[in-house]
């Protein structure tokens, strides 16, 4: 869990342009790749909104809605009638840190956050994608698709929705 929420953590707002970007929407393709060349492949839709708001819907292999505001982030699990609440220690404000990644090539940029370097390809003004090694040494890549920034999103969309029958664990 810790693993994931590391992922969803760090590449949350890591899309944002290396301009002033509000708002950020795409469908994405996470792929997880161990030491023995393992890979894991999910699929989804992202949309965030400046400044720490941000909503990761995984389709595959398992549906699974992660909500992110400010200092917590709420995982919706329906398979398990499941909904985790963690509470943040520390506000990430990865649009800044995305703001100041360095150039080192005509659409590469990189940026370093708690020890780790991440790589960002840029398509004019469009992240491509965000690659980077998590805490367990997995090389991370997020590539998006269908891209749209900079248009109004209703703050609704980051509000965590799920039944009330399911269990609900406080972290």
């Amino acid at each position: 869990m810790k693993q994931f929420l590391f992922t969803i953590l760090i590449s949350i707002q890591l899309f944002a342009s290396l301009e002033e970007i509000v708002s950020f929407e795409a469908d994405f393709t996470q792929s997880i790749t161990d030491e023995k060349d393992k890979v894991l492949i999910y699929n989804g839709h992202v949309t965030a909104l400046k400044p720490q708001n941000a909503k990761w819907s995984y389709t595959k292999p398992v549906h699974k809605d992660v909500y992110i505001n400010n200092f917590e982030v709420t995982i919706v699990e329906p398979e398990i009638e499941q909904v985790l609440i963690k509470r943040l220690k520390s506000n990430f404000d990865f649009f800044k840190i995305i703001s100041n990644a360095k150039k080192i090539d005509e659409n590469v940029y990189t940026a370093y956050y708690r020890d780790s370097k991440f790589s960002i390809v840029k398509n004019g003004n469009l992240i491509e994608s965000i690659s980077y090694l998590d805490e367990f040494e997995n090389k991370v890549t997020i590539t998006f698709k269908n891209k749209k920034q900079n248009h109004d999103l209703d703050k609704s969309l980051f509000t965590p929705s799920f039944p009330l029958e399911f269990d609900i664990i406080r972290d």
